[in-house]
């Protein structure tokens, strides 16, 4: 289920906005960590199945069954047309467009596909496990999905970059996301001379990007997790009208956010629980501090003055 309600509002794509599958796009977004219900063996066919899907013009209900087979990656080459229209909430012949629309003459070319570019047997029932225990190990293959896909460090340390360059620095989450946004702004202020949490929707939410634009902020970074607020996609178009360069931290490169960012870095969440669990996000937020922190000369500096600031008041209990 959802942090914020009923399960599946992070699935399906939003309308509108430059397309999420440009060139510059694809090279930005981070990929293969999608899966957060395989294992860390299955890191490969994730992002096979991301690459299937890459370069082809899907609509809402088809990123709903994309977003549900890069989840489901080990179980994807066994599931039947009606399995996965009831895994990813649409109908059947919704499936079978689906496969028609990526060049298949139906379902079951996609799937004998998938099991020709990735033989692999079924995994192993983990029906042994509570549904607590399940719940843990399905965000400890979150983990195992986001270090493999953080071998390929550009992306982050694009993004690095970018905040450190950012003076100000807005950080946008509302809702689910705003302990994402609030903690990485704690953090960063300890770093970074200006930074602006944006963490309270309403018409002020417009007001507060446009006095940031006009101090001189270049990019703003925004967390974003299911179910995403209709806010949070305008907020970010309205961003980049305004000029910024738009990080995000989704739990899938599907999101309806996609359509609105420049550099997107997907982490995801676990929904085995009644509130989405978001290990990876925060965990890829902390990633970015750190990147963060590379880019700013007197970093190092900033958190030495800190700490000796803390001493002296006597801030922490040793």
């Amino acid at each position: 289920m959802s942090g914020d309600g009923d399960n599946g509002g992070g699935v399906a794509g939003a309308a509108g906005g430059r397309p999420a599958t440009t060139e510059q796009q694809r090279a930005r977004e981070t990929p293969g960590a999608e899966n957060g219900a395989a294992g860390g063996a299955d890191t490969g066919t994730a992002a096979r199945l991301q690459k299937l899907f890459e370069g082809h013009r899907l609509t809402p209900t088809q990123r709903r069954i994309a977003h549900c087979m890069v989840r489901r990656a080990a179980d994807a080459p066994f599931l039947s047309s009606v399995e996965l229209a009831e895994l990813a909430g649409v109908s059947q012949p919704s499936v079978t467009r689906f496969a028609v629309a990526l060049g298949f003459d139906g379902y079951p070319a996609l799937r004998r596909h998938l099991r020709d570019v990735a033989p692999t047997e079924k995994p192993d029932d983990t029906g042994s496990y509570n549904e607590y225990q399940q719940a843990v190990q399905a965000e400890i293959d979150n983990l195992r999905h986001l270090a493999a896909a953080l071998a390929d460090p550009a992306p982050v340390s694009e993004a690095g970059r970018l905040l450190a360059a950012s003076r100000p620095l807005p950080v946008l989450g509302l809702r689910a996301a705003t302990a994402q946004a609030a903690g990485f702004a704690y953090f960063a202020r300890k770093v970074h001379p200006d930074v602006r949490l944006l963490d309270e929707g309403g018409t002020m939410l417009t007001d507060r990007i446009d006095a940031a634009a006009r101090a001189g902020a270049t990019a703003l970074i925004c967390f974003a997790l299911p179910r995403h607020p209709r806010e949070v996609v305008d907020a970010l178009e309205y961003a980049r009208t305004a000029g910024l360069t738009v990080i995000t931290v989704a739990d899938s490169a599907f999101a309806p956010v996609a359509h609105h960012t420049d550099l997107l870095l997907p982490a995801p969440v676990g929904t085995g629980l009644a509130f989405d669990t978001a290990c990876a996000p925060m965990l890829l937020g902390r990633v970015l501090l750190e990147a963060m922190c590379d880019a700013l000369p007197d970093a190092q500096a900033r958190l030495e003055e800190f700490d000796s600031r803390a001493a002296a008041r006597g801030l922490f209990v040793e």
